[in-house]
């Protein structure tokens, strides 16, 4: 092993800056153009309190709902775009974040869960509050017994969850 000057081991060096995440990109490999790059990074998300992250989220999905890249599978193509969706501490937190953002739904989940906003989940809570109480007495005023199908309460409750474990999560 060759010995380093103290200059050589304070120097930068390419070796240390992040990149994307190692994800298998098929056989073939790809190019994400230009142009799908430019219109990702038209809608930024820089981890800010006031962002609405699902928003960002919705339109990024919707981008990528536009194309597909023969024989490259689907978390290879958003793990790779998704960067350049992020600014400040969301890129940060992607970059940290790298060794566990392996899959889409684990990356996405964990961002939703990092980012979203706590005030948000809180209306979303109150509201879901407000609507059951003034269905259980809208039912009462009539005369008629509450009633909720099986189905519903399975919305309601999937609703319940999806709104609500951010705040815990996060």
């Amino acid at each position: 092993m060759a010995e380093k000057t103290l200059c050589e081991f304070s120097a930068p060096t390419t070796t240390n800056i992040r990149t994307g995440p190692n994800v298998d990109i098929g056989n073939n490999g790809f190019e994400l153009k230009p142009k799908l790059i430019t219109m990702v990074q038209a809608n930024k998300i820089c981890g800010k309190a006031y962002e609405d992250v699902s928003a960002h989220l919705q339109h990024f999905l919707e981008i990528y709902n536009t194309f597909k890249i023969k024989d490259v599978p689907k978390d290879a193509i958003l793990l790779h775009l998704f960067p350049f969706l992020l600014l400040g501490k969301a890129k940060q937190w992607f970059y940290n974040n790298k060794a566990t953002n392996i899959t889409w739904d684990k990356c996405s989940t964990a961002f939703l869960a990092r980012f979203f906003r706590i005030g948000k989940t809180t209306a979303l809570r109150g509201k879901i509050s407000i609507f059951n109480s003034n269905m259980m007495d809208r039912s009462l005023k009539h005369g008629n017994a509450f009633k909720i199908t099986s189905q519903n309460a399975l919305i309601m409750e999937w609703r319940i969850d999806y709104y609500c474990r951010f705040s815990i999560m996060g």
